[in-house]
Protein backbone atom coordinates (compact mmCIF):
# COMPACT_ATOMS: atom_id res chain seq x y z
CA UNK A 1 0.00 0.00 0.00
CA UNK A 2 1.31 3.34 -0.49
CA UNK A 3 1.22 5.75 2.10
CA UNK A 4 -0.33 9.46 2.07
CA UNK A 5 1.20 12.44 2.46
CA UNK A 6 -1.93 14.04 3.48
CA UNK A 7 -4.46 13.08 5.74
CA UNK A 8 -8.17 12.48 3.91
CA UNK A 9 -10.43 15.28 3.13
CA UNK A 10 -12.59 15.17 6.64
CA UNK A 11 -16.09 14.84 5.87
CA UNK A 12 -17.26 16.20 9.41
CA UNK A 13 -20.66 14.95 9.19
CA UNK A 14 -19.52 11.10 8.66
CA UNK A 15 -17.06 11.87 11.40
CA UNK A 16 -20.02 12.86 13.77
CA UNK A 17 -23.02 9.96 12.64
CA UNK A 18 -19.96 7.60 13.14
CA UNK A 19 -18.88 8.48 16.61
CA UNK A 20 -22.76 8.69 17.44
CA UNK A 21 -22.69 5.13 16.65
CA UNK A 22 -19.91 3.94 19.10
CA UNK A 23 -19.62 3.61 22.65
CA UNK A 24 -16.46 2.71 24.57
CA UNK A 25 -16.36 1.63 27.98
CA UNK A 26 -14.14 -0.51 30.02
CA UNK A 27 -15.25 -3.40 32.66
CA UNK A 28 -14.06 -2.86 35.89
CA UNK A 29 -14.23 -4.91 39.06
CA UNK A 30 -12.46 -7.01 42.02
CA UNK A 31 -10.53 -10.10 40.97
CA UNK A 32 -12.82 -13.11 40.41
CA UNK A 33 -16.26 -11.16 39.97
CA UNK A 34 -16.46 -12.45 36.67
CA UNK A 35 -15.09 -9.58 34.72
CA UNK A 36 -13.71 -12.10 31.86
CA UNK A 37 -16.67 -13.82 31.76
CA UNK A 38 -19.04 -10.87 31.22
CA UNK A 39 -16.34 -9.73 28.57
CA UNK A 40 -16.86 -12.92 26.27
CA UNK A 41 -20.83 -12.89 27.05
CA UNK A 42 -20.79 -9.79 25.50
CA UNK A 43 -18.87 -11.12 22.45
CA UNK A 44 -21.22 -13.95 22.20
CA UNK A 45 -24.37 -12.05 21.85
CA UNK A 46 -22.94 -9.82 19.54
CA UNK A 47 -21.61 -13.28 17.41
CA UNK A 48 -17.87 -11.84 17.87
CA UNK A 49 -17.35 -15.64 18.76
CA UNK A 50 -19.10 -18.92 18.25
CA UNK A 51 -19.40 -20.33 21.64
CA UNK A 52 -18.22 -19.03 25.11
CA UNK A 53 -17.12 -22.55 26.28
CA UNK A 54 -17.83 -21.59 29.76
CA UNK A 55 -18.99 -24.37 32.21
CA UNK A 56 -18.08 -23.39 35.96
CA UNK A 57 -15.54 -20.24 35.72
CA UNK A 58 -12.59 -19.36 33.37
CA UNK A 59 -10.38 -22.59 34.95
CA UNK A 60 -12.06 -24.41 32.97
CA UNK A 61 -12.50 -22.91 30.00
CA UNK A 62 -11.17 -23.98 26.66
CA UNK A 63 -9.50 -20.43 26.66
CA UNK A 64 -10.63 -16.87 27.38
CA UNK A 65 -10.66 -15.15 24.16
CA UNK A 66 -9.36 -11.67 25.68
CA UNK A 67 -6.51 -13.41 27.58
CA UNK A 68 -3.23 -13.95 25.55
CA UNK A 69 -0.22 -14.24 27.96
CA UNK A 70 0.92 -17.73 29.29
CA UNK A 71 0.62 -16.89 32.88
CA UNK A 72 -2.93 -15.80 32.51
CA UNK A 73 -4.56 -19.17 30.58
CA UNK A 74 -2.40 -20.79 33.33
CA UNK A 75 -3.90 -19.26 36.05
CA UNK A 76 -7.17 -17.89 34.80
CA UNK A 77 -6.64 -14.17 35.43
CA UNK A 78 -6.61 -11.26 33.27
CA UNK A 79 -3.07 -8.78 33.49
CA UNK A 80 -3.24 -7.52 30.18
CA UNK A 81 -5.87 -5.42 28.69
CA UNK A 82 -6.96 -6.04 25.30
CA UNK A 83 -9.43 -3.82 23.04
CA UNK A 84 -12.19 -5.93 21.68
CA UNK A 85 -14.97 -4.18 19.11
CA UNK A 86 -18.13 -5.56 18.89
CA UNK A 87 -21.35 -4.62 16.46
CA UNK A 88 -24.95 -5.09 18.11
CA UNK A 89 -27.90 -3.32 16.49
CA UNK A 90 -25.86 -0.98 14.33
CA UNK A 91 -23.95 0.14 17.29
CA UNK A 92 -20.02 -0.37 17.30
CA UNK A 93 -19.11 -0.97 21.48
CA UNK A 94 -15.64 -0.74 22.13
CA UNK A 95 -15.02 -3.06 25.21
CA UNK A 96 -11.31 -1.92 27.01
CA UNK A 97 -11.22 -5.27 28.62
CA UNK A 98 -8.88 -4.02 32.10
CA UNK A 99 -6.24 -6.50 34.00
CA UNK A 100 -8.72 -7.82 36.41
CA UNK A 101 -5.93 -8.54 38.94
CA UNK A 102 -5.53 -5.90 41.59
CA UNK A 103 -1.27 -5.77 40.92
CA UNK A 104 -2.58 -4.26 37.69
CA UNK A 105 -4.18 -1.46 39.33
CA UNK A 106 -1.81 0.93 37.38
CA UNK A 107 -2.61 -0.47 33.92
CA UNK A 108 -6.25 -0.12 35.05
CA UNK A 109 -5.89 3.74 35.36
CA UNK A 110 -4.28 4.02 31.99
CA UNK A 111 -7.25 2.54 30.40
CA UNK A 112 -9.95 4.31 32.67
CA UNK A 113 -8.34 7.45 30.38
CA UNK A 114 -9.76 6.10 27.44
CA UNK A 115 -13.21 5.18 27.62
CA UNK A 116 -16.28 6.82 28.15
CA UNK A 117 -18.19 4.78 30.36
CA UNK A 118 -17.65 1.96 32.59
CA UNK A 119 -19.47 -1.23 33.62
CA UNK A 120 -18.89 -2.15 37.09
CA UNK A 121 -18.95 -5.59 38.25
CA UNK A 122 -19.76 -6.83 41.73
CA UNK A 123 -20.52 -10.37 42.78
CA UNK A 124 -23.49 -10.64 44.21
CA UNK A 125 -22.39 -12.78 47.36
CA UNK A 126 -19.24 -10.63 48.33
CA UNK A 127 -20.42 -7.16 47.20
CA UNK A 128 -18.10 -4.62 47.28
CA UNK A 129 -14.49 -5.60 47.12
CA UNK A 130 -11.50 -3.43 47.98
CA UNK A 131 -10.17 -3.53 44.02
CA UNK A 132 -13.49 -2.42 43.11
CA UNK A 133 -13.71 0.83 45.77
CA UNK A 134 -10.09 2.07 44.29
CA UNK A 135 -11.40 1.43 40.81
CA UNK A 136 -14.60 3.47 41.58
CA UNK A 137 -12.51 6.46 42.92
CA UNK A 138 -10.31 6.25 39.49
CA UNK A 139 -13.46 6.75 37.63
CA UNK A 140 -15.27 9.27 40.06
CA UNK A 141 -12.27 11.44 40.07
CA UNK A 142 -12.38 11.36 36.13
CA UNK A 143 -16.61 11.86 36.46
CA UNK A 144 -17.06 8.91 34.40
CA UNK A 145 -20.46 7.73 34.15
CA UNK A 146 -20.79 4.22 35.76
CA UNK A 147 -23.57 1.54 34.50
CA UNK A 148 -24.05 -1.36 37.15
CA UNK A 149 -24.13 -5.11 36.95
CA UNK A 150 -24.31 -7.09 39.72
CA UNK A 151 -23.19 -10.50 38.72
CA UNK A 152 -23.50 -14.14 39.68
CA UNK A 153 -27.23 -13.95 40.84
CA UNK A 154 -27.01 -17.58 40.21
CA UNK A 155 -25.50 -18.74 43.00
CA UNK A 156 -25.89 -18.22 46.57
CA UNK A 157 -25.45 -14.63 47.89
CA UNK A 158 -27.10 -11.11 49.56
CA UNK A 159 -30.35 -9.99 49.44
CA UNK A 160 -30.93 -7.04 46.42
CA UNK A 161 -32.57 -4.68 48.25
CA UNK A 162 -29.25 -4.86 50.66
CA UNK A 163 -26.94 -4.64 47.74
CA UNK A 164 -29.00 -1.45 45.77
CA UNK A 165 -28.27 -0.01 49.24
CA UNK A 166 -24.77 -1.04 49.51
CA UNK A 167 -24.22 0.32 45.58
CA UNK A 168 -25.89 3.77 47.12
CA UNK A 169 -23.60 4.11 50.01
CA UNK A 170 -20.09 3.01 48.52
CA UNK A 171 -20.62 5.01 45.39
CA UNK A 172 -22.39 8.48 46.56
CA UNK A 173 -25.09 7.71 43.32
CA UNK A 174 -28.35 6.90 43.34
CA UNK A 175 -28.97 3.51 42.07
CA UNK A 176 -31.57 3.39 39.76
CA UNK A 177 -32.30 -0.77 39.01
CA UNK A 178 -32.66 -0.92 34.86
CA UNK A 179 -33.70 -4.74 35.88
CA UNK A 180 -34.55 -7.11 38.37
CA UNK A 181 -34.07 -10.49 39.69
CA UNK A 182 -36.78 -13.19 39.75
CA UNK A 183 -35.71 -15.45 42.45
CA UNK A 184 -33.37 -14.84 45.44
CA UNK A 185 -29.27 -15.09 44.41
CA UNK A 186 -28.69 -19.16 43.77
CA UNK A 187 -32.36 -19.11 42.18
CA UNK A 188 -32.49 -16.84 39.37
CA UNK A 189 -35.50 -17.50 37.79
CA UNK A 190 -35.75 -14.85 35.04
CA UNK A 191 -36.05 -11.04 35.01
CA UNK A 192 -38.07 -8.02 35.13
CA UNK A 193 -36.74 -5.35 32.76
CA UNK A 194 -38.01 -2.38 34.53
CA UNK A 195 -37.59 -0.24 30.62
CA UNK A 196 -39.64 -2.14 28.51
CA UNK A 197 -42.17 -3.38 31.92
CA UNK A 198 -41.56 -7.11 30.62
CA UNK A 199 -41.04 -10.26 32.53
CA UNK A 200 -38.52 -12.45 31.12
CA UNK A 201 -37.83 -16.54 32.19
CA UNK A 202 -34.69 -17.42 31.56
CA UNK A 203 -33.08 -20.70 30.77
CA UNK A 204 -29.36 -21.88 30.11
CA UNK A 205 -28.24 -22.75 26.94
CA UNK A 206 -25.54 -26.02 27.21
CA UNK A 207 -24.74 -24.27 30.71
CA UNK A 208 -24.31 -20.77 29.05
CA UNK A 209 -22.00 -21.93 25.75
CA UNK A 210 -24.97 -20.02 23.75
CA UNK A 211 -26.92 -17.15 24.31
CA UNK A 212 -30.16 -18.38 27.10
CA UNK A 213 -33.41 -18.49 26.05
CA UNK A 214 -35.72 -16.09 27.00
CA UNK A 215 -39.56 -16.23 27.09
CA UNK A 216 -41.99 -13.41 28.39
CA UNK A 217 -44.64 -14.55 30.71
CA UNK A 218 -47.65 -12.76 32.01
CA UNK A 219 -47.06 -12.77 35.97
CA UNK A 220 -50.85 -12.29 36.79
CA UNK A 221 -51.87 -15.42 34.65
CA UNK A 222 -49.37 -17.52 36.60
CA UNK A 223 -50.84 -19.70 39.44
CA UNK A 224 -50.02 -18.44 43.05
CA UNK A 225 -47.77 -21.66 43.43
CA UNK A 226 -45.46 -19.84 40.26
CA UNK A 227 -46.04 -16.32 40.37
CA UNK A 228 -44.36 -16.24 43.83
CA UNK A 229 -40.90 -14.95 43.00
CA UNK A 230 -42.27 -12.82 40.33
CA UNK A 231 -44.65 -10.84 42.70
CA UNK A 232 -41.97 -10.39 44.87
CA UNK A 233 -39.40 -8.99 42.33
CA UNK A 234 -42.36 -6.69 41.46
CA UNK A 235 -43.16 -5.22 44.75
CA UNK A 236 -38.89 -4.80 45.94
CA UNK A 237 -38.70 -3.41 42.36
CA UNK A 238 -41.31 -0.82 43.33
CA UNK A 239 -40.20 0.07 46.96
CA UNK A 240 -36.58 0.63 45.39
CA UNK A 241 -37.94 2.80 42.14
CA UNK A 242 -40.69 4.88 44.71
CA UNK A 243 -37.43 5.76 46.68
CA UNK A 244 -34.94 6.24 44.19
CA UNK A 245 -36.61 7.74 41.46
CA UNK A 246 -36.27 6.69 37.95
CA UNK A 247 -33.64 6.84 35.55
CA UNK A 248 -32.73 10.36 34.56
CA UNK A 249 -29.78 10.23 31.43
CA UNK A 250 -28.48 14.02 32.53
CA UNK A 251 -27.69 12.47 35.84
CA UNK A 252 -26.26 9.10 34.89
CA UNK A 253 -24.13 11.37 32.60
CA UNK A 254 -23.15 13.08 35.10
CA UNK A 255 -22.06 10.40 37.07
CA UNK A 256 -24.66 11.42 39.67
CA UNK A 257 -26.98 8.29 38.87
CA UNK A 258 -25.86 4.65 38.37
CA UNK A 259 -28.08 2.16 36.57
CA UNK A 260 -28.36 -1.30 37.82
CA UNK A 261 -28.64 -4.91 36.43
CA UNK A 262 -28.59 -7.96 37.87
CA UNK A 263 -27.00 -10.87 35.74
CA UNK A 264 -25.41 -14.49 35.52
CA UNK A 265 -22.69 -13.93 32.96
CA UNK A 266 -21.11 -17.39 32.91
CA UNK A 267 -25.14 -18.12 31.84
CA UNK A 268 -25.51 -15.31 29.57
CA UNK A 269 -28.73 -14.03 32.05
CA UNK A 270 -28.85 -10.60 31.65
CA UNK A 271 -26.47 -9.96 29.30
CA UNK A 272 -28.51 -9.17 26.32
CA UNK A 273 -30.17 -6.09 28.64
CA UNK A 274 -27.05 -4.90 29.51
CA UNK A 275 -26.20 -4.51 25.40
CA UNK A 276 -29.09 -3.08 25.25
CA UNK A 277 -28.36 0.09 27.71
CA UNK A 278 -24.99 0.20 26.50
CA UNK A 279 -26.36 0.92 23.00
CA UNK A 280 -29.40 3.20 24.81
CA UNK A 281 -27.82 5.36 27.17
CA UNK A 282 -24.27 5.32 27.36
CA UNK A 283 -22.48 8.12 26.26
CA UNK A 284 -20.76 8.30 22.73
CA UNK A 285 -17.67 9.94 22.20
CA UNK A 286 -17.73 13.72 23.01
CA UNK A 287 -15.34 16.42 22.57
CA UNK A 288 -11.98 15.64 24.53
CA UNK A 289 -10.20 18.13 27.07
CA UNK A 290 -6.52 19.14 25.81
CA UNK A 291 -3.53 19.58 28.52
CA UNK A 292 -5.01 23.76 27.37
CA UNK A 293 -8.32 22.23 28.71
CA UNK A 294 -9.52 23.14 24.92
CA UNK A 295 -12.02 20.40 23.83
CA UNK A 296 -11.09 18.93 20.78
CA UNK A 297 -14.07 18.76 18.85
CA UNK A 298 -14.91 15.44 17.07
CA UNK A 299 -15.14 16.63 13.94
CA UNK A 300 -11.72 18.03 13.89
CA UNK A 301 -8.79 16.43 11.75
CA UNK A 302 -7.51 13.27 13.60
CA UNK A 303 -6.17 13.19 17.00
CA UNK A 304 -5.64 10.51 19.46
CA UNK A 305 -3.65 9.18 22.07
CA UNK A 306 -1.28 5.88 22.93
CA UNK A 307 -3.44 4.27 26.67
CA UNK A 308 -0.83 1.61 26.33
CA UNK A 309 1.53 -0.37 24.24
CA UNK A 310 2.01 -3.86 24.59
CA UNK A 311 5.06 -6.64 23.06
CA UNK A 312 5.52 -10.19 22.99
CA UNK A 313 1.76 -11.12 21.70
CA UNK A 314 3.20 -12.66 18.91
CA UNK A 315 6.51 -14.54 20.19
CA UNK A 316 7.27 -15.36 16.01
CA UNK A 317 7.63 -11.70 15.10
CA UNK A 318 8.65 -9.70 18.16
CA UNK A 319 5.87 -7.46 17.68
CA UNK A 320 5.74 -4.49 18.99
CA UNK A 321 1.67 -2.70 19.81
CA UNK A 322 0.43 0.45 20.73
CA UNK A 323 -3.42 1.02 21.71
CA UNK A 324 -4.60 4.63 20.05
CA UNK A 325 -7.80 5.42 21.27
CA UNK A 326 -9.20 7.81 18.52
CA UNK A 327 -10.46 11.33 19.73
CA UNK A 328 -11.43 13.16 16.75
CA UNK A 329 -11.72 13.25 13.20
CA UNK A 330 -11.12 9.93 10.40
CA UNK A 331 -7.89 7.45 11.09
CA UNK A 332 -6.74 5.77 7.58
CA UNK A 333 -4.00 3.02 7.42
CA UNK A 334 -1.43 4.62 5.61
CA UNK A 335 -1.69 8.13 6.52
CA UNK A 336 0.72 10.18 8.57
CA UNK A 337 0.14 11.66 11.91
CA UNK A 338 2.72 13.54 14.33
CA UNK A 339 3.90 12.60 17.53
CA UNK A 340 3.79 15.72 19.44
CA UNK A 341 6.09 14.35 21.82
CA UNK A 342 9.09 13.79 19.56
CA UNK A 343 7.61 16.26 16.99
CA UNK A 344 8.32 13.42 14.39
CA UNK A 345 6.06 11.78 11.54
CA UNK A 346 4.61 8.23 12.25
CA UNK A 347 3.13 6.15 9.39
CA UNK A 348 0.13 4.14 10.14
CA UNK A 349 0.86 1.29 7.57
CA UNK A 350 0.12 -1.34 10.34
CA UNK A 351 -3.22 -0.71 11.92
CA UNK A 352 -4.80 -3.60 13.50
CA UNK A 353 -7.67 -4.23 16.13
CA UNK A 354 -7.25 -6.77 18.40
CA UNK A 355 -8.63 -9.56 19.85
CA UNK A 356 -6.50 -11.87 22.32
CA UNK A 357 -4.09 -13.45 20.13
CA UNK A 358 -6.24 -12.71 16.92
CA UNK A 359 -6.13 -9.51 14.88
CA UNK A 360 -7.70 -8.42 11.89
CA UNK A 361 -6.20 -5.14 9.82
CA UNK A 362 -8.15 -1.76 10.16
CA UNK A 363 -8.64 0.42 7.57
CA UNK A 364 -10.73 2.80 8.28
CA UNK A 365 -11.51 4.01 12.45
CA UNK A 366 -13.78 7.00 13.87
CA UNK A 367 -14.28 8.88 17.03
CA UNK A 368 -14.16 5.91 19.85
CA UNK A 369 -12.26 3.12 18.48
CA UNK A 370 -9.39 1.67 19.14
CA UNK A 371 -6.78 1.06 16.88
CA UNK A 372 -3.47 -1.51 17.33
CA UNK A 373 -0.50 0.38 15.63
CA UNK A 374 1.91 -2.76 14.96
CA UNK A 375 5.62 -2.15 14.89
CA UNK A 376 5.29 1.34 16.83
CA UNK A 377 8.44 1.23 18.64
CA UNK A 378 8.48 4.69 18.94
CA UNK A 379 5.37 5.13 20.63
CA UNK A 380 5.07 5.20 24.44
CA UNK A 381 1.98 5.59 26.76
CA UNK A 382 0.35 9.18 26.92
CA UNK A 383 1.60 10.12 22.98
CA UNK A 384 -0.75 12.63 21.48
CA UNK A 385 -0.92 11.92 17.69
CA UNK A 386 -2.67 14.29 15.49
CA UNK A 387 -3.02 15.28 11.88
CA UNK A 388 -3.13 18.89 10.58
CA UNK A 389 -3.99 20.61 13.90
CA UNK A 390 -1.72 19.56 16.62
CA UNK A 391 -3.03 18.76 20.25
CA UNK A 392 -1.56 17.39 23.17
CA UNK A 393 -3.83 15.34 25.88
CA UNK A 394 -3.44 15.71 29.32
CA UNK A 395 -0.65 13.29 30.95
CA UNK A 396 -1.70 9.66 31.95
CA UNK A 397 -0.66 9.91 35.97
CA UNK A 398 1.07 7.22 37.26
CA UNK A 399 0.66 5.23 40.53
CA UNK A 400 2.62 5.17 42.95
CA UNK A 401 5.30 2.14 43.51
CA UNK A 402 4.79 0.42 47.04
CA UNK A 403 7.30 -2.62 46.31
CA UNK A 404 10.94 -2.62 45.09
CA UNK A 405 13.74 -5.20 43.98
CA UNK A 406 17.00 -5.19 42.67
CA UNK A 407 17.12 -7.55 39.34
CA UNK A 408 19.69 -9.27 37.76
CA UNK A 409 20.89 -11.24 34.76
CA UNK A 410 21.02 -14.51 36.33
CA UNK A 411 23.74 -15.57 33.14
CA UNK A 412 26.25 -12.52 32.67
CA UNK A 413 26.82 -13.68 29.18
CA UNK A 414 22.62 -12.75 28.41
CA UNK A 415 23.03 -9.40 29.92
CA UNK A 416 22.67 -7.31 26.66
CA UNK A 417 19.16 -9.60 26.26
CA UNK A 418 18.34 -8.77 29.49
CA UNK A 419 18.86 -4.76 29.28
CA UNK A 420 16.34 -5.44 26.44
CA UNK A 421 13.74 -6.99 28.15
CA UNK A 422 14.01 -3.88 30.76
CA UNK A 423 13.94 -1.84 28.49
CA UNK A 424 10.69 -3.40 26.66
CA UNK A 425 9.09 -3.72 30.10
CA UNK A 426 9.56 -0.05 31.28
CA UNK A 427 8.39 0.43 27.36
CA UNK A 428 4.68 -1.18 28.37
CA UNK A 429 4.56 0.05 31.85
CA UNK A 430 4.59 -3.50 32.96
CA UNK A 431 7.00 -2.36 35.97
CA UNK A 432 8.34 0.98 36.63
CA UNK A 433 12.23 0.87 36.12
CA UNK A 434 14.77 3.07 38.78
CA UNK A 435 18.42 3.39 38.25
CA UNK A 436 20.97 4.59 40.75
CA UNK A 437 25.02 5.62 40.46
CA UNK A 438 25.69 3.28 43.24
CA UNK A 439 24.04 0.09 41.99
CA UNK A 440 24.70 0.58 38.34
CA UNK A 441 22.59 -0.33 34.82
CA UNK A 442 23.46 -3.97 35.60
CA UNK A 443 21.37 -3.79 38.40
CA UNK A 444 18.32 -1.80 38.22
CA UNK A 445 15.28 -1.68 40.70
CA UNK A 446 11.88 -3.00 39.35
CA UNK A 447 9.31 -0.95 41.18
CA UNK A 448 5.66 -1.58 41.46
CA UNK A 449 2.21 -2.09 42.95
CA UNK A 450 1.58 -5.32 43.33
CA UNK A 451 4.04 -8.53 43.77
CA UNK A 452 2.40 -10.33 40.87
CA UNK A 453 3.83 -7.44 38.53
CA UNK A 454 7.14 -9.06 39.18
CA UNK A 455 6.21 -12.68 38.28
CA UNK A 456 5.37 -11.38 34.99
CA UNK A 457 8.50 -9.41 34.44
CA UNK A 458 10.61 -11.90 35.29
CA UNK A 459 8.53 -14.29 33.61
CA UNK A 460 8.32 -12.55 30.68
CA UNK A 461 12.28 -11.57 30.62
CA UNK A 462 12.95 -15.41 30.89
CA UNK A 463 10.71 -16.34 27.67
CA UNK A 464 10.72 -13.56 25.62
CA UNK A 465 14.43 -12.49 26.23
CA UNK A 466 15.39 -15.69 27.29
CA UNK A 467 17.10 -13.85 30.04
CA UNK A 468 16.55 -15.25 33.38
CA UNK A 469 16.46 -13.04 35.58
CA UNK A 470 16.87 -13.14 39.96
CA UNK A 471 15.17 -10.78 41.85
CA UNK A 472 15.51 -9.51 45.52
CA UNK A 473 13.27 -7.50 47.31
CA UNK A 474 14.05 -4.04 48.52
CA UNK A 475 12.92 -3.17 52.38
CA UNK A 476 11.28 -0.17 51.01
CA UNK A 477 7.77 0.39 50.90
CA UNK A 478 7.35 3.71 48.99
CA UNK A 479 8.56 6.43 46.72
CA UNK A 480 8.36 10.62 46.21
CA UNK A 481 9.01 12.79 43.45
CA UNK A 482 12.09 14.92 44.23
CA UNK A 483 11.07 18.36 42.64
CA UNK A 484 13.86 19.87 39.66
CA UNK A 485 13.93 23.20 41.47
CA UNK A 486 15.31 21.14 44.58
CA UNK A 487 18.94 21.89 46.05
CA UNK A 488 21.36 19.45 47.15
CA UNK A 489 20.22 16.42 46.58
CA UNK A 490 21.58 13.74 48.24
CA UNK A 491 23.11 10.23 46.57
CA UNK A 492 22.39 8.50 49.98
CA UNK A 493 20.64 9.57 53.36
CA UNK A 494 19.34 7.12 56.00
CA UNK A 495 16.86 4.76 55.41
CA UNK A 496 16.47 5.18 51.44
CA UNK A 497 18.11 5.74 48.68
CA UNK A 498 17.77 8.20 45.38
CA UNK A 499 17.33 6.58 41.72
CA UNK A 500 16.05 7.50 38.63
CA UNK A 501 13.68 6.91 35.95
CA UNK A 502 14.41 6.92 32.16
CA UNK A 503 12.05 10.26 31.93
CA UNK A 504 14.69 12.20 34.00
CA UNK A 505 12.07 12.18 36.98
CA UNK A 506 14.24 11.43 40.33
CA UNK A 507 12.80 9.43 42.59
CA UNK A 508 13.29 9.07 46.70
CA UNK A 509 12.58 6.01 47.62
CA UNK A 510 11.94 5.01 51.43
CA UNK A 511 11.41 2.56 54.23
CA UNK A 512 8.12 3.93 55.62
CA UNK A 513 6.77 7.56 56.08
CA UNK A 514 8.69 8.07 59.36
CA UNK A 515 12.08 7.86 56.94
CA UNK A 516 9.96 10.36 55.12
CA UNK A 517 10.12 13.21 57.89
CA UNK A 518 13.60 12.42 58.71
CA UNK A 519 14.94 13.25 55.01
CA UNK A 520 12.97 16.19 55.23
CA UNK A 521 15.02 17.58 58.16
CA UNK A 522 18.13 16.60 57.31
CA UNK A 523 17.47 18.18 53.48
CA UNK A 524 15.16 20.71 53.91
CA UNK A 525 16.17 22.03 50.53
CA UNK A 526 15.04 19.28 48.49
CA UNK A 527 11.45 19.62 47.89
CA UNK A 528 9.56 16.09 47.75
CA UNK A 529 6.16 15.67 45.45
CA UNK A 530 3.86 12.32 45.70
CA UNK A 531 3.72 10.44 42.74
CA UNK A 532 0.96 9.75 40.60
CA UNK A 533 -2.59 9.29 40.55
CA UNK A 534 -4.08 11.42 44.07
CA UNK A 535 -6.57 8.17 44.85
CA UNK A 536 -6.56 6.36 47.93
CA UNK A 537 -4.65 2.64 47.33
Amino acid sequence: MVLLTESPVLDADAVRREAGRRRTFAVISHPDAGKSTLTEALALLARAIQDAGVTHGKSSRHATVSDWMGIEQERGISISSAALQLTYRDTILNVVDTPGHADFSEDTYRVLAAVDSAVMLIDAAKGFEPQTVKLLAVCKQRNIPIITVINKWDRPGLDALGLIDDVGERTGMTPVPLTWPAGIAGDFQGLLDLRARRAIALEAVEAGAHAAEETDIDIDALDSRDAGAWLDAREESGLVESSNGSFDREEFEAARQTPVLFAAAAKNFGVSQLLDILVDVAPSPSPRPSKEDEPRPIDAPMSGFVFKVQAGQDSAHRDHIAYLRICSGTFERGMVITNQRTGKPFATKYAHRVLGRSREVVDTAWPGDVVGLVNATSLRVGDSLFAEQPVQFPDIPRFSPELFAVARAKDPGRYKQFRRGIEQLEHEGVVQVLRSDLRGDQAPVLAAVGALQFEVAAERLGTEFNAPTSLDNLSYTLAMRVAPESQGVPQTFRGGEIMFRSDGEIVAVFGDKWKVGHFKKDFPDVILEPIGAAVDQ
